[in-house]
């Protein structure tokens, strides 16, 4: 009975807003429908999907949770926390069976969180935590590797005392400081300066652009560019090429973007950091479907939420330059020949 509201409710409020399934990508404050699956139903909220990588998990995990018999309710916040909020409230009043969060916020999400599991149904932080909440599953990348690839790219590159900005992604997203503790472990250990700070709010590409013009002068100076994603390396880059640089100061990123190695081969970006997301996306749909039929994980590490210790998951990332770039990203199939080296 609580399957079928579910579904009746989700249905309506999919054609309140004029969707269709498969008819395009979610924007801002848009809604999927689900399938049609019997089983469990499960809400995937994401924060936006500015960031490319996210179209490929929402696939994936979606593919996934279908195979295992399972309905996904995805909606995006464009990121907006409080359309965010405003979609858990919407999972709560509907009941679904689990809720699959890629969080706006690592902290304001926590209460909207509690009360979920106060009315339980679990949790899963995908990618990024949120604090405090007891979430029940903590699944990401190891995002301190993340960083070590990054500065390891660098510090294989620059001179030890060499000078580095750093461009990354908001403070209100927890990744953003376990990726600064690995990248800034590997350059002190080289002695590496860091001449600039700064965060992009919402990981908003534009804003690193804005950046390396307002401070070129002092940009100009340094040997590399510590950019916290693909995405905002893109558009320090664009930056860079405008004023006859790019190639000439390395350029760090993540997530794999097909624009970012079409970068590497180009000379313009040192290093991606390739996260499979695919294995992301599946097993943690495979803990979403077990967490909402009331199964136990096979979780055996944890991480502290800020408050108590959790059950965590940590998929391993990889380094790409332009030496295995072949080997990485094109022999997995992340991407096609063609499109990297056309």
């Amino acid at each position: 009975m609580r399957r079928t509201l579910v579904k009746i409710l989700a249905l309506i409020m999919c054609l309140s807003l004029g969707l269709c399934a498969g008819c395009k990508a979610p924007e801002k404050n848009e809604v999927t429908p689900t399938t049609e699956a019997a089983g469990p139903v499960i809400g995937l909220s994401f924060d936006s999907f500015v960031i490319e990588r996210w179209t490929r998990d929402r696939d994936v995990f979606v593919s996934a949770a279908n195979e295992l018999g399972a309905e996904v309710n995805v909606q995006s916040a464009g990121g907006d926390v409080d359309v965010q909020i405003s979609h858990i409230k919407h999972f709560i009043d509907i009941g679904v069976d689990a809720i699959v969060i890629i969080t706006a916020d690592a902290v304001r999400l926590a209460d909207i969180l509690k009360e979920a599991k106060n009315k339980g149904i679990p949790v899963i932080c995908y990618d990024r935590l949120v604090m405090n909440c007891n979430a029940d599953l903590y699944i990401s990348f190891n995002n301190e590797t993340v960083g070590k690839e990054m500065a390891n790219a660098i510090c294989s590159k620059v001179p030890d005392g060499g000078t580095i900005v750093e461009i990354m992604g908001p403070e209100s997203d927890n990744n953003v400081p376990q990726v600064m503790a690995g990248f800034d472990s590997v350059c002190q250990e080289h002695n590496m300066k860091i001449s600039l700070k700064y965060n992009c709010e919402n990981w908003r590409p534009e804003l690193a652009y804005e950046f390396v013009n307002e401070h070129f002068d002092e940009i100009s100076k340094a040997d590399a560019i510590m950019c916290g994603n693909d995405a905002l390396a893109g558009e320090a880059i664009h930056a860079l090429a405008e004023r006859g640089y790019a190639g000439k100061i390395f350029v760090t990123g993540q997530d794999g973007d097909l624009e970012a190695c079409q970068r590497l081969v180009e000379g313009t970006q040192l290093v991606t950091v390739y996260k499979p997301v695919d294995v992301l996306a599946r097993k943690a749909a495979r803990y979403a479907v077990q967490l909402a039929n009331g199964e136990n994980i096979d979780a055996t590490e944890t991480f502290f939420d800020g408050s108590q210790q959790i059950p965590y998951v940590a998929i391993e990332p990889s380094g790409v330059t332009v030496d295995n770039l072949d080997k990485i990203i094109i022999d997995s199939g992340f991407h096609l020949r063609d499109d990297v080296y056309k």
